[in-house]
């Protein structure tokens, strides 16, 4: 039977959902047709949705998208960044190590939690869509809900397409049967499909947080400038006229302004997460994972007034030496020696040796508790807890920019990139080369977005994923798709696993 329930508990609900079982009977937990008639309840319907981007955790795994498994999943498998293993500290049972030489297998918890994070997404907006299908609204008054909910899903489904390819399409919520894979031109196809035919209902705004046309083109730019990389057909024209729509957003002048903790207020970004701890968000708590322990001694006299660090994710080696001195951009990592505020000097470890950040990695099953440079792209301040209040920033103005002047130099026209990357070097106070060319666009790719989470998508095209580089070697081309993983197909038979990885 149908019971009654509130907005709010519906949400509490559909965030327990465990993905890795796509035929659970949801839709008799949801109310028919007695909420979602209001303005008002369509509100929290639709905030529902949005909510769902904030990830989940349960006792199956992390699930937040700024966690160690999703987030950490793009970074440690690109030239970026690299969880090592510390002493006995973040091995767990190899995960991230064999993120880093490319050597996962379909069991490894990062790759399980980002499927997760998607597909509970995915199904609390099938949930709410059908609470809308059953509602009284007319046609008319449902056409921009559906616009935004089935942009917001695609969102989704473009963060499966681009990590797992082949995967399984669900859109009715009513529909118990077990799904089987989709080819990736036909996840590809349904992207592009959703995104072009919600564009008319959307927002011509500037909205922040939510599903607008400035957020569909920019999706679909992105759509268009991996489509070699995921179908083998390049779209680079295509993706130079998606940019060209974005209107409404500015480079902020100082790059920092985009990751500071009151970051909603940049000109710049086109989409974010927003997260307020007072508010009770959880999940973001990327900030907390990378620096050493002691780190919080840098941050006030007391030390007590910042939230112990995980000592973890740092950059990988090669990459701090990547930005100039002069470059405002190379501040996004923290490097050097580490200062005790009460003191002056230097912070000593346990160990007896100073706290001071190399960009030097011994190796990634044995590093130093100080090797390798942090993370300091959002802002770190005395007073923070453990859970941040900065925004996660998913598309900002720089990558229209950039993804334009990459397009341009890909169809042979690299004098009608330069003003385009002349804003992002300038604003940077970094050197413009007088040719560009690919192999600087993938440099400064790396420079303008360093832990953002893409850099895996941009490894792989440009080729780079598959060559050799610290601690890694050749890579095979399936892996440029993860494997589906193990639990998910023990869950479901009618899935079958990517090729090249192993059935079981």
């Amino acid at each position: 039977m149908k019971i009654k329930i509130t907005a709010a508990l519906l949400v509490s609900m559909l965030f327990t959902i465990s993905c890795t079982n796509l035929n659970e009977d949801l839709y008799d937990k949801v109310e028919d047709g007695n909420f979602g008639n209001t303005p008002k309840e369509v509100d929290a319907l639709v905030g529902g949705a949005y909510s769902s981007l904030r990830g989940f955790a349960d006792n199956i795994s992390n699930n937040y998208p700024t966690c160690e498994f999703v987030f950490f999943l793009n970074e440690t498998v690109s030239d970026e960044a690299v969880i090592p293993t510390r002493g006995t500290n973040w091995y767990d049972g190899g995960q991230y190590q064999d993120a880093q030489k490319h050597t996962w297998k379909a069991d490894n918890r990062l790759i399980l939690a980002s499927w997760r994070y998607n597909y509970t997404g995915i199904a609390k907006i099938n949930a709410i869509i059908y609470q809308i299908d059953k509602s009284s609204l007319t046609d008319a008054a449902k056409a921009p809900i559906y616009a935004e909910l089935k942009a917001l899903r695609a969102y989704y489904y473009y963060n499966l397409l681009d990590a797992f390819g082949n995967v399984p399409i669900v859109t009715n919520f009513e529909d118990t049967s077990l799904p089987s894979n989709s080819t990736r031109k036909q996840v590809y196809d349904f992207v592009e499909k959703e995104f072009l035919d919600a564009i008319p209902y959307l927002s011509s705004n500037v909205v922040y947080s939510k599903m607008t046309k400035n957020v569909a083109y920019s999706i679909l730019a992105r759509l268009y400038l991996n489509s070699e990389a995921f179908i083998g057909t390049p779209r680079w024209q295509d993706c130079i006229n998606m940019c060209q729509k974005v209107s409404g957003y500015t480079l902020t002048p100082d790059f920092f302004t985009n990751f500071s903790t009151e970051n909603e207020k940049s000109p710049e970004i086109i989409f974010a997460v927003p997260y307020d701890s007072k508010a009770g968000t959880v999940g973001n708590y990327m900030n907390s994972m990378s620096c050493h322990y002691l780190h919080r001694l840098t941050m006030s006299v007391s030390g007590n007034d910042y939230p112990w660090s995980a000592n973890g994710m740092c950059a990988e080696p090669g990459v701090f030496s990547a930005f100039a001195d002069t470059d405002k951009r190379k501040k996004c990592m923290v490097a050097g020696d580490q200062i005790n505020m009460a003191t002056g000097t230097v912070i000593i470890m346990d160990n007896g040796e100073p706290l001071t950040y190399t960009e030097e990695v011994n190796s990634v099953a044995d590093a130093k508790d100080n090797q390798g440079v942090r993370l300091g792209k959002y802002e770190m301040k005395a007073g923070e807890t453990w859970e941040r209040d900065h925004d996660l920033v998913l598309i900002r103005y720089a990558e229209i920019l950039m993804m334009q002047a990459e397009c341009y130099v890909r169809l042979g026209s690299p004098d009608l990139a330069k003003p385009f990357v002349q804003q992002i070097t300038t604003r940077a106070g970094a050197e413009l080369p007088a040719a560009i060319n690919l192999a600087f666009i993938d440099k400064e790719l790396l420079r303008e977005f360093a832990f953002e989470g893409r850099r895996r998508t941009d490894n792989i095209r440009f080729g780079t994923f598959f060559l050799p580089w610290w601690e890694k070697g050749t890579t095979e081309k399936y892996r440029a798709i993860f494997p589906i993983p193990s639990t998910v197909l023990t869950t479901n038979k009618n899935l079958v696993q990517n090729p090249g990885y192993p059935v079981n």
